[in-house]
């Protein structure tokens, strides 16, 4: 039998679905699974806009450009005038999820061999991107101790070398939550203009930030129009994950002509998607200030219960809809996996994310786990139940005294 190839044996597993095989195992047993291992919202897709979907009467349902239809992508750029953003259709792609997204600006920005910095812990998936562009990411190590505030700027500079192209970052933070202020922003600016650097930022969840925290995107920076690349979809803000919609957003008309060079080659963004997708751009803030609301809810409730467990280290995060907590375990990823096997409480479990994945320093993240809060406030609550319990029966616990951090 010929044999795979070698980058299919190195792609790295994602530690969002590594454990699927188990929590199926345990629903087979009659056990409840709460999910707080990914960020799959559970509340309704707007249905304003569902509505007007089955009120579309296509009779062929034919290719986009491969930029998408000028519609979406007008109807994405006015969305960003709401951040103080001006750009125009011509400055946006449509692409199949935030996920294509990236990895046709890894194929489009980086040679082989060339250099990302990026903030650790990040999503895991960047990883895989990069493995498969042959780029090297070069971590920037926060720490949960800080409530993984960005690294001083000098962490940065000591990275930097010839072969480093970019800077990436999400804002506010998948996996940690972590929201950077504008004046942060503004001093990675400087080095990114000092190195001619890229600096590509993942903002998919702009419209979750909490405290009174304003939100400042990078594309208004004056003066790097050309450094400057967003990544956007309509995913999280919309619980549209199924869309598979997208955006590339930048005023380098270089890096827009690479990118759809790359993206011609699978044709098209899927065409419904591109439709859903224009009728929640034009919604009102009213959806989008109630969301914010239940998110604010469910990220306070999980602060809450997680800093009356003993020995567990946690923050209360200032975006997204996800945290990192520190369990006093001397191996997350195998509590992780005894919690679908050997664990139930009330009937339930739970399946979360192990945090060693989401860095790229080998041995940091093995006692820590991402949360997402993507439930509503009651199965939340029986969640942390089941966690609070787990840790007081797990055989395998480390000693050692700890508090949740504010």
């Amino acid at each position: 039998m010929p044999n795979i190839s070698q980058r299919a044996l190195d792609v790295p597993l994602s530690p969002i679905r590594k454990l699927a095989s188990f929590a199926d195992r345990a629903k087979a047993k009659g056990r409840h699974v709460f999910h707080l291992n990914i960020g799959q919202p559970d509340i309704a897709t707007p249905q304003a806009a569902m509505a007007r979907m089955r009120q579309v009467d296509i009779k062929v349902l034919e290719y986009s450009p491969t930029e998408g239809w000028a519609s979406t992508r007008a109807a994405f750029a006015a969305a960003m005038r709401k951040f103080g953003v001006n750009i125009s259709k011509e400055e946006v792609m449509v692409t199949t999820g935030a996920s294509e997204g990236n990895q046709l600006l890894f194929f489009s920005c980086f040679d082989k061999g060339d250099e990302v910095i990026i903030p650790e812990p990040f999503y895991a998936n960047y990883n895989g991107f990069a493995q498969i562009a042959d780029v090297v990411v070069r971590p920037v190590t926060s720490t949960i101790e800080t409530g993984f505030a960005m690294p001083q700027i000098q962490d940065f500079e000591r990275v930097i070398n010839n072969r480093t192209r970019a800077i990436f970052l999400n804002n506010p933070s998948n996996p940690t939550g972590a929201f950077y202020p504008r004046e942060l922003i503004e001093q990675l600016a400087l080095l990114v203009k000092q190195y001619d650097l890229y600096l590509i930022v993942d903002e998919v969840y702009r419209d979750f930030c909490y405290d009174g925290q304003e939100f400042f995107s990078v594309l208004r920076l004056e003066g790097l129009e050309d450094n400057v690349i967003v990544i956007d979809s309509v995913s999280k803000k919309f619980s549209a994950c199924g869309a598979r919609i997208g955006t590339i957003i930048t005023r380098n008309q270089d890096v827009m002509e690479a990118v759809s060079n790359y993206g011609k080659l699978r044709l098209s963004p899927p065409g419904f998607g591109q439709l859903l997708s224009e009728f929640l751009c034009e919604l009102d803030d009213s959806y989008m200030d109630n969301v914010r609301e239940e998110y604010h809810r469910r990220r306070d409730l999980v602060y809450e219960r997680l800093t009356h467990m003993p020995g567990v280290v946690s923050y209360k995060p200032g975006g997204a809809f996800y945290c990192f907590a520190k369990f006093p375990v001397e191996n997350a990823d195998h509590f992780c996996q005894w919690m679908l096997e050997e664990f139930e409480y009330n009937g339930a479990t739970v399946m979360l994310a192990p945090g060693e994945a989401f860095y790229a320093t080998p041995g940091l993240g093995i006692d820590e786990v991402r949360i997402a809060y993507v439930l509503n406030t009651t199965a939340l609550n029986q969640a942390m139940d089941c966690i609070e319990q787990a840790l007081v029966v797990y055989p395998y616990k480390k000693v050692r005294d700890m508090a949740a951090i504010g």
